[in-house]
């Protein structure tokens, strides 16, 4: 984990400002979904990602039936039927 050296106060309705030299590198754009969840002691945010339906897959996914699936599934159930 790789320390930026700031530190931020968290205001009266919890919330913090992510400086732009840590959004800019990661790809975080205003409107963009964060994932939030907790690792021991520690608070992660990640940039949400929609993952495929079946294996939780993030890369090569597609949309059916405004559902998300990758390709990997895609070809299983291609070779199931």
């Amino acid at each position: 984990m790789k320390s930026t050296g700031t530190v931020k106060k968290i205001d009266e309705l919890g919330r913090i400002v992510l400086p732009k030299d840590i959004r800019t590198p990661m790809g975080i754009e205003a409107g963009d979904a964060l994932e939030i969840f907790t690792d021991g002691d520690r608070i992660v945010l990640r940039k949400f990602q929609s993952a495929c339906i079946f294996c939780g897959e993030a890369e090569d996914v597609i949309y059916f039936h405004d559902k998300r699936i990758c390709s990997a599934c895609v070809s299983y159930i291609k070779t199931q039927l």
